[in-house]
C-alpha cells in the first residue's frame, strides 16, 4: 500500500508511460467480485439512495456472475507470464460470492497477497481461512462507534445487528490470527466521513482501535450534479458513448464545519502517533480548513494528482466479467475476462485508447473524486 502511494506521487512528478498507450507489469488484480449485498449503506453508489443498481435484479446479476475457477485460470495466467499483483476483493458483499475462499486459498499458494474489503457481518465463519490461508490484508468498513450510528448508517434491510456482528467477527480473526502464528490478516478498518458521522471521527477511532492494526478515515468519493453533467459531455466527447454509472456516486454533501472535521483529524493523527497505538491514514491525506472546503466545494481540484497512475497498474474487473480501466466510472469497457485472458486485453487496442485520451488531455470531470485517483 505504501508503495503503491509513493508511486502515485511519482507519476505526477514524472509522468512515465509510453506514447502508444500501453503498460508494463500489472500490480494489482482488483475484482468487484459480486453486486450482491446484504446491506444497503446510504452513501453507497451502487445500492444507496442514488445506486446505479437499484433498479437490477439480484438474480440477474447473479446470474452473470464469474465462476470461481475461471478467476483462478486468471490467476494462473498471470502467474505464467511474470505479473505477480496483489489480489483485491471487493463488491457488493465479497463474502456472498460462494467462491471467495477458494479464490483467497489459491492466491495464497501462488505467494500473491491477497486483500478483502467486507462490511464485516460474515467474518466469524471465515476467520480460520484469513489466517491460515494467510489473507494478507482484512480491510472492514466500520462507519460508527457504537451499535446505533454505525447501524443507521450501513443499514441492514432485516434490521441486524451489523455492529455486533463485526465486532464478534474481529474477535474470531484476532484469535484465529493468533493459532496461526502469523501475524496475519494485518486488518484494517475503513471509516467513509459522512453527514451522520463527522461529529464522531475521534469517537470513532477510540472505539475501534483496540480491535484493529490500522484506522482508515476517508474524506469520501462523490460528485455533485455539475460535475457529473460535464462527465458526460467530455465522456461523449472523449469516446462517442453517454456514461451513466457516475451518476449512483452523486451525492449533496457538504460540511457546515470545517474546523470541527480538520480538529478530529489533526487529534486522530495526533493519538496514533503515540507509541503502542495503531496508526491511522486520511485519504487523501489533506489537513486545514481551506483544503476541506476546497475538496467537498470544488471538484475540479485534484490537489497534486494530475494524471491517473491506476489505469496502467491495476486490472479491474466487474462482477460480470467486463474489464475496465476505472474502478468506480466503470462504463469503459475493453472486453471480458469470461471469453478473454487478462494479458490478451490489458494492452488492448481499446484500452491503449483510453490510456492515450488521458494523457492528452488530462483528467475527466468524474476522475477527481476517484479512489483510482487518489486512494489505492
Amino acid at each position: 500500500m505504501a508503495a503503491l502511494q509513493a508511486e502515485k506521487w511519482l507519476f505526477n512528478s514524472f509522468a512515465p508511460g509510453s506514447s502508444d498507450g500501453s503498460a508494463g507489469t500489472i500490480r494489482q488484480f482488483s475484482l468487484r467480485i459480486t453486486d450482491v449485498c446484504n446491506l444497503r449503506c446510504i452513501m453507497c453508489g451502487q445500492w444507496g439512495e442514488r445506486g446505479f443498481l437499484l433498479d437490477k435484479q439480484l438474480s440477474e446479476l447473479k446470474k452473470e456472475e464469474v465462476p470461481p475457477r475461471r478467476y483462478i485460470e486468471l490467476l494462473d495466467d498471470l502467474k505464467l507470464h511474470g505479473h505477480s499483483p496483489t489480489v483485491y476483493l471487493w463488491g457488493g458483499e465479497p463474502m456472498l460470492y460462494p467462491g471467495t475462499l477458494d479464490i483467497i486459498r489459491h492466491s495464497a499458494r501462488l505467494k500473491l497477497p491477497t486483500a478483502i474489503a467486507t462490511n464485516g457481518t460474515r467474518m466469524v465463519h471465515a476467520a480460520d481461512t484469513f489466517a491460515q490461508a494467510p489473507l494478507f490484508l482484512l480491510q472492514v468498513s466500520i462507519d460508527g462507534h457504537n451499535a446505533a450510528l454505525h447501524n443507521a448508517i450501513r443499514r441492514s434491510p432485516t434490521d441486524s445487528d451489523t455492529f455486533g456482528e463485526i465486532m464478534q467477527g474481529l474477535e474470531a480473526v484476532h484469535a484465529a490470527r493468533e493459532r496461526a502464528g502469523r501475524g496475519l490478516p494485518v486488518i484494517a478498518s475503513l471509516t467513509t466521513i459522512s453527514r451522520e458521522n463527522h461529529e464522531h471521527l475521534v469517537d470513532i477511532y477510540e472505539a475501534i482501535s483496540p480491535h484493529v492494526d490500522l484506522l482508515v478515515f476517508y474524506l469520501s468519493w462523490w460528485i455533485d450534479e455539475e460535475a457529473a453533467s460535464a462527465h458526460e459531455t467530455d465522456y461523449a466527447r472523449r469516446f462517442g458513448e453517454k456514461p451513466s454509472l457516475h451518476r449512483g456516486w452523486i451525492g449533496g454533501w457538504k460540511p457546515e464545519n470545517y474546523a470541527l472535521i480538520d480538529a478530529q483529524l489533526g487529534e486522530i493523527r495526533a493519538r496514533s502517533a503515540r507509541l503502542g497505538t495503531p496508526p491511522a491514514v486520511v485519504i487523501p491525506s489533506l489537513s486545514g480548513v481551506d483544503n476541506l472546503r476546497e475538496y467537498y466545494t470544488d471538484h475540479a481540484s485534484t490537489f497534486g494528482f494530475e494524471r491517473c497512475i491506476s489505469i496502467r497498474q491495476a486490472v479491474e474487473i466487474d462482477s460480470n466479467g467486463d474489464m475496465s480501466p476505472c474502478r468506480d466510472y466503470h462504463d469503459y469497457v475493453v472486453g471480458n475476462v469470461k471469453d478473454h485472458t487478462v494479458l490478451e486485453l490489458w494492452n488492448s487496442e481499446r484500452y491503449r485508447a483510453f490510456r492515450r485520451s488521458l494523457a492528452k488531455d488530462g483528467l475527466m470531470p468524474a476522475c477527481t473524486r476517484c479512489c483510482g485517483l487518489m486512494g489505492y
